[in-house]
């Protein structure tokens, strides 16, 4: 990229910058330093300002860069990133948006502990929303390293290097001092501006095949060496029994997995009813929606416009499609339009990564004040401001994601995040709707409901190609492949549901008829919610 590219972007990248650190220091100076405020904003929201937050959270670098990517490289089996995406919340409005609202406080464990034993179900949830939200993180810095990369022409390792560590250092100072006001304003800004520049980006790409989106079809088979087989499913998917059920073990994954991802539950706390939770959704709704379908128009786009071949020379995963694409359409590498074009999508990308980040981040830290450090610290010991424990939490979870996305920064954003989605899946959706549905369930089977969810994901993905036996992999030096799958889902997710119903069936606990029906009129009508 020329020296125009990188002072330019890098501008924009610095104007972002200025401007959600000055929100998060001047919600700083206005915060009254309580956990309401810091973990809910204050419950302050409105529908539409928690719609767009909830919107600005989840369109992340995984959709934005992965996605694309993934379309412009494998046609129609890409777009089961978008679909799956987004059909994931129907599932989030109907079963879970205002139940969430009305049973809990800051986070998952609070809905699963109103009714059990609160010290092992607080331990096993709080360790499964860290451990999904470490995934996301990774997904996260690995989008920024190659945006930067391509910026500067993807020669200096360092540099990705010190991007990461960048990231992660910012999003540790949102969290630090902004808390949930401060993040939700950053989620909102972000995502006024990926939804513009994902407007004007579509709209050029219409125009340049006069609107005639069967010819932008077309166009990307033939660019693409494959053809019509392009333009069907099986490119990436079909090829043998084990790619299909890779397939349908995403697909579950990425429809079960956003009901239960620690830092979109969080968001429902934001606002001060369940009625308003659930106009949020819908918000979000139409606003990811449109965001989804016109990610699609840019993976083809990109496959039409800079070829699928140029998209893996830049980046073998895919991530770089649309910064590309968004060079070509400007008018080329050596065009003014070219060059401020591309500099505001690679700004635009960025800021899509540091909002992500400072909300997953918050998310993992209250899980790990609200619930681990308060159920693990000795008693008898002082107790220490759970606020204070959550901004000591986002450093060393800083530090985590930063090591790991350094590590797997040659893997698609998007399938990392296909992962997370397959944790949570497993680990959280299961406990989340047992103790929100099922009236005997015990605290015995929410613990092996979290863990017989939880580990079965980590291992089966710690064995499968994802992590060695193949070029691909994150150690292709060795091999202890033993799971055939790319991703757990189709395992995992099962497991799940089994453990919590064999914990319960096995149980010795008598289920507490009082607190189920106190629980059920809560998650219903909202009576005696916080």
């Amino acid at each position: 990229m020329t020296g125009d590219h990188q002072t330019l972007a890098l501008l924009l990248f610095s104007t972002f910058v200025a401007v959600t650190l000055g929100i998060t220091t001047w919600v700083g100076r206005h915060r009254r330093g309580s956990a309401e405020e810091f973990y809910a904003g204050g419950r302050l929201f409105s529908p539409m300002e928690n719609g767009f937050a909830i919107a600005g959270d989840y369109m992340s670098a995984a959709s934005f860069l992965g996605i694309s990517g993934l379309i412009a490289l494998y046609g129609y089996d890409g777009m089961l990133y978008s679909v799956g995406f987004l059909v994931a919340w129907l599932v989030v409005l109907f079963l879970v948006a205002e139940l969430v609202r009305n049973c809990g406080r800051f986070t998952l464990a609070d809905v699963v502990a109103a009714r059990m034993r609160e010290r092992p179900v607080r331990i096993a949830s709080g360790t499964s929303s860290v451990t999904v939200s470490v995934l996301y993180l990774v997904a996260q810095m690995v989008g920024a390293g190659s945006l930067v990369a391509l910026l500067l022409g993807g020669t200096s390792e360092a540099a990705r290097t010190w991007t990461v560590i960048g990231v992660g250092a910012l999003m540790v100072i949102y969290v630090s001092l902004g808390g949930m006001r401060a993040t939700t304003w950053i989620q909102i800004v972000k995502a006024v501006l990926l939804l513009g520049g994902t407007v004007a980006l579509t709209t050029l790409v219409l125009v340049r095949f006069h609107g005639d989106v069967d010819h932008l079809l077309r166009s990307a088979a033939e660019r693409s060496g494959h053809g019509e087989a392009f333009l069907a499913p099986g490119l990436a998917y079909g090829g043998d029994w084990v790619s299909r059920l890779d397939f349908i073990s995403l697909g579950l994954a990425l429809v079960l997995g956003t009901a239960g991802l620690p830092h979109i539950l969080s968001r429902f706390y934001t606002v001060p009813t369940a009625r308003a939770a659930r106009r949020s959704v819908v918000w979000s709704i139409g606003l990811i929606g449109g965001f989804y379908l016109m990610t699609i128009v840019l993976g083809f786009g990109a496959a039409a416009v800079v070829g699928p071949d140029a998209v893996r020379a830049s980046n073998a995963a895919g991530n770089t499609a649309v910064p590309l694409l968004a060079l070509d359409l400007g008018g080329g590498a050596q065009s003014t339009g070219g060059t401020v074009l591309f500099a505001v999508v690679a700004a635009v990308a960025f800021a899509t990564i540091l909002a992500v980040v400072a909300g997953i981040t918050l998310a993992s830290s209250a899980s790990v004040a609200h619930d681990l450090y308060a159920s693990l610290r000795r008693r008898g010991s002082k107790p220490r401001s759970e606020v204070a424990v959550a901004r000591v939490a986002a450093v060393g979870i800083g530090a985590v994601a930063i090591g790991l996305g350094l590590l797997a920064r040659d893997l698609n954003v998007a399938f990392l995040v296909g992962l997370a989605f397959a944790v949570a899946a497993s680990a959280n959706l299961p406990v989340l709707l047992y103790s929100l549905f099922w009236r005997g369930f015990t605290t015995r089977g929410a613990v092996w409901a979290v863990y017989g969810g939880l580990v079965p994901s980590v291992v089966l993905v710690l064995l499968s190609p994802v992590v060695s036996g193949g070029p691909q992999s994150l150690f292709p030096g060795v091999d202890f492949q033993y799971f055939p799958l790319q991703n757990p889902g189709l395992v995992s997710v099962p497991l799940g549901f089994v453990a919590g119903w064999l914990g319960t069936v096995t149980s010795a606990e008598v289920p507490d008829e009082a607190k189920h029906a106190e629980t059920e009129v809560r998650s219903l009508t909202g009576a005696g919610a916080v």
